[in-house]
């Protein structure tokens, strides 16, 4: 079809070929239930034959209904693109979206200034339905407001305050327990812990890993909890201050992290399992490069992003719904770098 017929394409326009009136061309395009089939078959196919689209802002105002959620990652952009994590998680909120005829749209900021006037943007925007929050930090200044502002939202990760926030997690402390006692029913004693505190899956992954611990009535020595932030780098440095103490085991608390620690042993001439057995957490794409590959604890994050969606789909049509809180499963998965094959 020519681009000035196009430019010309109106619901009056796609009536009068269809041989029904502007209001039947609307109804059948936001999917009225009293329309007869014949009709709306009819509307359909000149629809399809002019290729007509919808005005999707003029669409929004007459439903208050945008189908666009925002997908918001604060004051993280780098890791955006360095953290397999986030690749995982997008692509499960997309396939939801795509599955329910959403479209999503990503906001990255570079500084607590753009994330705080992003926040008044949000609660005065009507083309976006509701909003998908990732956890980084402990504090995240997002929450207070939009509960505030009564911006629907869901929060993945646990924060910190959790009354009025719907949120979607998984199980860091029992994934964390089933890791560390793995290495302990493998005979292990002097187990070190690569943690952070960076936010509140470091603080639940801690946890577990004292939990089993203590279970069986070891003690944990400071000298062998060090600490990262997540990124290969911080992991590559840790190990350096834990190699000196010779543990004979470590959980690590990302598999980002356990690379970096894996480069620092073969720096040091050690050998994984060997010289000192590893299980850490997350079994995303790095758990396979390397060599032995990582036994690792998974987290179902592609799953995380798709029910994030649901739920928030969920929240906007439902608004006094009391805040929803889901915790998935995790899962050891046995590689080589626990020395269970040896």
């Amino acid at each position: 079809m020519c681009a000035n017929l196009m430019q010309r394409l109106t619901l009056e326009k796609i009536g009068e070929l269809a041989g029904v009136s502007r209001a039947t061309v609307s109804r059948v395009i936001n999917h009225h239930p009293n329309i007869s089939s014949e009709v709306r078959e009819r509307v359909e196919r000149i629809i399809a034959e002019t290729g007509y689209q919808p005005n999707q802002a003029a669409r929004s105002l007459a439903s208050n209904q945008s189908n666009v959620i925002g997908l918001v990652i604060p004051n993280v952009v780098q890791a955006v693109f360095t953290d397999p994590y986030y690749p995982r998680l997008t692509q499960g909120i997309s396939a939801a979206c795509n599955q329910l005829d959403y479209t999503l749209a990503l906001f990255l900021f570079h500084s607590p200034e753009e994330e705080q006037f992003a926040v008044r943007r949000f609660s005065n925007n009507s083309l976006i339905d509701g909003l998908i929050i990732t956890a980084d930090n402990h504090i995240n200044p997002f929450i207070p407001q939009l509960v505030k502002r009564n911006v629907p939202f869901v929060y993945i990760g646990r924060p910190e305050t959790t009354e009025s926030v719907t949120y979607i997690d998984v199980d860091h402390i029992g994934g964390s327990y089933i890791g560390t006692k793995h290495l302990i029913d493998l005979g292990f004693k002097r187990i070190a812990q690569l943690s952070t505190k960076h936010n509140t899956a470091g603080v639940d992954r801690d946890k577990g890993f004292r939990q089993a611990m203590a279970e069986v009535g070891y003690a944990v020595d400071e000298d062998y909890v060090v600490y990262g932030d997540f990124t290969e780098r911080s992991g590559y440095e840790a190990m350096q201050h834990l190699i000196p103490l010779r543990p004979d085991a470590v959980f690590i608390q990302s598999d980002t992290m356990a690379l970096g620690a894996m480069r620092a042993l073969r720096d040091a001439g050690l050998s994984v399992p060997d010289d000192m057995a590893i299980v850490s957490f997350d079994d995303l794409p790095p758990a396979l490069l390397t060599e032995p590959h990582l036994t690792t604890v998974r987290q179902p994050v592609h799953d995380v992003g798709m029910l994030a969606v649901e739920t928030l789909i969920e929240r906007c049509a439902n608004p006094g719904q009391p805040p929803k809180h889901v915790v998935l499963p995790t899962e050891l998965v046995i590689r080589g770098t626990c020395g269970a094959a040896n």
